[in-house]
């Protein structure tokens, strides 16, 4: 009854085999055992009593799975999720915004964060700045708040853009490095000063774009292997008992059944196996054959014409060697069983990845979630105090060729087009020589929020020292401990050394936190270089005398500097 049963819903494979053997209850159905089947008795040791078979199956293909993210919501406040047979008809709005949580995407749980826990977050590593910080987590936070809204209302809602202006050193880059880290939605960091006004030769703004749309692929390409992941393990272990003692319905049962005990066991980690392998076995978006040809023919490998270049040549080149349907290169490989099952694992997950559609997922993650930070965009504003033109193209020039990308337009990729009406732009730059008011009034009106960061204080320098969670006095300690010494810093010592840094910061050049480094360096210059030669457990203890005798020269050198002309 069970092998007709699981037979009908599924028919034997090789995933369901490896499911039934852990579960080790009844060895003679093997192949029958389906994973729906799987499913089911995973839902019933849940204690699910709402979840039939039908449903599980149904999540499965992704119809009515809702996300993670909303479903905690609303169980979180002790109410059932609706589903559109219950819900009442005089509640318009919440039909459509229950519809549009159920085909949430996977990436929206990566943006859900609240404002508050961002602020922690960046708190552990960054210094200040509360309205910079703020500022940022509303805007992360509001990605996800647009995501619940009705699909009428959807598409008017459109990303409020964010301009930071500070002195340099001061946390505005940083800020950008740790929102990459928080969110796993496409993230993008330029600098507005590598491109260059179209018809020059270098790059131009569209190109920004294209690495976004790169940097999606690659994040989509990674969540869902990790989904994939745990699917694929169960037919590795099958894959490598074919190899051993040949297929499943090969009448080895016995044998089979003796192999699959001792690779439980790890009898059998040291036997070497002979696989095939792809030739173009983890590179991203399957294999990078075109794209050294492509840079050869002088093509930019992100355009279009590129990608079509690559795709001919990788047709010609698999039919040329010999690989019937045009299918990637294979090469023999002899290996153990342990370094086997990571490969083997590998070029499962890329066959089940065939069928997904990476590319319109990347792309979709890209224009609802994708954030562009662009930093020093004061260095393409020219002074208007000055009537001159300036012949430099990557200065104003850019300027123009970036508004209808904040704005919103449509983008050119090797992936297909991409439009940025919903993308984030956050512009950054310490506007040392210009004015915010230099930039185009059009680039203004753009990036409405504006975010003054301010200059750093001797006690934000100290600040600096001790509380993020790696500064720079625990990134010495442990570089030193690696020689077998041990390095202690005396508070005295590191309240001496944020006084002299800004104190150069207002005799010499503001550089901001950057001139922690260069004092830092200057005091650990002579225990680093002396450190290996040490005994081991060997303590050095860095005190304000020895501080003031490190720094002593530079601290000369800068009093007498102001008065050379």
């Amino acid at each position: 009854m069970l092998l007709a049963t699981a037979a009908f819903r599924r028919g034997p494979s090789c995933a369901s085999s490896a499911a039934s053997f852990r579960q080790r209850s009844s060895p003679r159905f093997l192949s029958a055992v389906s994973t729906s089947a799987g499913d089911d008795d995973k839902n019933d040791d849940d204690g699910d009593g709402d979840a039939s078979p039908a449903d599980v199956d149904d999540a499965t293909t992704g119809n009515t799975a809702p996300s993670d993210a909303a479903e905690s919501n609303e169980t979180s406040d002790g109410v059932s999720p609706i589903t559109p047979s219950d819900k009442p008809a005089d509640a318009p709005s919440s039909t459509t915004t229950t519809t549009k949580s159920t085909d949430q995407p996977d990436w929206i749980n990566s943006i859900n964060l609240r404002p508050n826990e961002v602020l922690t977050q960046l708190n552990r590593h960054i210094v200040g700045q509360a309205s910079a910080k703020k500022a940022v987590a509303i805007a992360m936070r509001n990605r996800w708040r647009r995501r619940q809204l009705p699909p009428a209302l959807l598409k008017e809602v459109t990303p409020r853009n964010v301009l930071m202006i500070g002195p340099t050193g001061c946390g505005k880059t940083e800020v950008a490095r740790r929102m990459a880290k928080l969110s796993d939605a496409p993230f993008l960091k330029v600098e507005a000063t590598k491109f260059t006004e179209v018809g020059y030769h270098g790059r131009d703004v569209d190109q920004i774009v294209r690495d976004l749309m790169d940097v999606s692929m690659a994040l989509t390409k990674k969540r869902q292997m990790e989904k994939l992941r745990e699917e694929a393990k169960l037919i590795v272990e099958d894959r490598i008992l074919d190899i051993l003692v040949g297929p499943e319905f090969s009448g080895t049962k016995g044998q089979r059944e003796s192999f699959r005990g001792m690779l439980e066991e790890g009898l059998l980690e040291n036997q070497e196996l002979e696989i095939d392998v792809p030739e173009n076995l983890g590179a991203a978006g399957g294999g990078k054959d075109g794209d050294g040809a492509v840079l050869a023919f002088g093509t930019d490998s992100n355009s279009m014409s590129a990608q079509a270049i690559g795709d001919m040549l990788k047709k010609l080149g698999a039919a040329g060697g010999g690989n019937r349907g045009g299918r990637p290169g294979m090469e023999k490989k002899k290996m153990p069983i342990s370094e086997a099952r990571e490969v083997i694992l590998e070029i499962e997950i890329e066959k089940m990845l065939e069928k997904v559609d990476l590319k319109k997922e990347a792309i979709n993650a890209a224009e609802e979630s994708g954030i562009v930070f662009i930093d020093e965009i004061d260095k393409i504003c020219s002074s208007k105090d000055f009537n001159s033109k300036s012949a430099d193209a990557s200065a104003e020039g850019v300027q123009r060729d970036l508004l209808p990308l904040v704005e919103g337009t449509t983008i050119s990729t090797k992936y297909g087009n991409v439009n940025t009406d919903y993308m984030l732009f956050i512009g950054s730059g310490a506007f040392h020589a210009v004015k915010p008011s230099d930039m185009l009034p059009e680039l203004q009106g753009r990036l409405p929020i504006r975010v003054e960061l301010n200059g750093l204080t001797e006690d934000d320098l100290y600040k600096i020292l001790t509380e993020p969670e790696a500064n720079l006095v625990i990134q010495q300690i442990e570089l030193i401990k690696t020689e077998g010494v041990v390095l202690t810093f005396n508070d005295d010592a590191l309240r001496e050394i944020a006084k002299l840094a800004a104190h150069l910061n207002r005799t010499v050049e503001n550089i901001g936190a950057r001139r922690l480094h260069t004092v830092m360096e200057r005091i650990m210059e002579e225990i680093s270089f002396q450190a290996a030669e040490m005994d081991t457990a060997e303590e050095v203890t860095v005190t304000k005398e020895l501080v003031q005798e490190r720094l002593s020269h530079v601290m000369t050198t800068s009093d007498l500097s102001k008065y050379i002309l």
